[in-house]
């Protein structure tokens, strides 16, 4: 699975689960979004604006 926001590929747990989280748009699509970029953009505002 690959971050959204600035394309690398999201690391995942033993049991699948990813080292991350979703962001859930105004449409009410999910979409990945990876430690890092989780960290540099603290509101979801900022993460829904740098998707690609």
């Amino acid at each position: 699975m690959k971050c959204e926001v600035c394309g690398k590929a999201i690391a995942t747990t033993f049991l699948g689960k990813v080292k991350g989280t979703y962001v859930k748009d105004s449409k009410g699509k999910l979409h990945a979004v990876c430690f890092e970029c989780q960290s540099r953009f603290k509101d979801k505002l900022q993460l829904l604006q740098q998707l690609k």
